[in-house]
């Protein structure tokens, strides 16, 4: 997922958190992607326990050939050594995550795969019988097409081909040629009738609206978060 031009989307992907369970699983290490999951505090975090893991078990190469390929460009070196720095300061005791001004991109696309990891195990949510698009190894979430990444590609109730954009923050009228673009690409190489798209963002500007208003088949939604609070400890006394 990137800000809003579809240049830059190659240059802005995180490890995809979703691959590498399912990876690590099917290596046979579901215990420690379990474990790995359920670590509290920021996504990068996770990221740091999913490369050290990997590399462990020499198969951190493999998984960035069938998964990762932003990881062999510059910006996926940079991202590969502060999840290593984060894992051995967090192992240690230290910090639970990406801390500091220096970090705020980082944080920022740390809470976009956030959100699409959620609704990627959740379809349901963003419309009832929506699931996840599946082929063989392949999945819908992070879903490479020639020119980008498709965030999440999912298949409704009439298995018709529905392509989903995130955004963290505010959607904003640019989104609509990235996504119709995508939805022109699934038309062509995979469907057989023309499919739908889906803005989903914390915030829709008005430019938006009113650009999707003149869009066959692209609806808009808003997304907003609740906190629930869980004691883990006995209370004070």
């Amino acid at each position: 997922m990137n800000e809003e031009e579809i240049s830059g989307d190659d240059q802005k992907q995180s490890l995809p958190l979703i691959a590498a369970y399912a990876f690590g699983a099917s290596h046979g290490l579901e215990n420690e992607v379990a474990a790995i999951r359920h670590i509290p505090g920021k996504s990068s975090l996770r990221r740091g326990y999913i490369v050290d893991l990997f590399e462990r078990h020499s198969i951190f190469e493999e998984f960035i050939d069938k998964h990762w390929k932003n990881a062999r460009s510059k910006d996926g070196e940079s991202r590969i050594k502060r999840y290593k720095r984060w894992f051995e300061e967090h192992k240690d005791g230290g910090p639970d995550g990406p801390e500091g001004p220096e970090e705020e991109e980082e944080q920022k696309f740390a809470a976009e795969d956030d959100l699409r990891d959620f609704l990627a195990e959740h379809p349901g949510c963003i419309e009832q019988g929506l699931e996840v698009y599946r082929n063989g190894e392949r999945d819908g979430v992070e879903f490479v097409i020639d020119d980008g990444r498709i965030d999440i590609l999912a298949v409704d109730r009439q298995k018709k081909f529905v392509v989903i954009e995130l955004k963290v923050g505010r959607g904003r009228n640019k989104t609509v040629g990235q996504l119709l673009y995508y939805m022109g690409w699934v038309d062509k190489h995979l469907g057989s009738e023309p499919c739908r798209g889906m803005i989903i963002a914390k915030e829709i500007a008005d430019d938006l609206r009113i650009a999707v208003e003149r869009v066959p088949g692209v609806s808009l939604h808003q997304y907003k978060l609740s906190v629930t609070l869980q004691q883990v400890s006995p209370p004070a006394k």
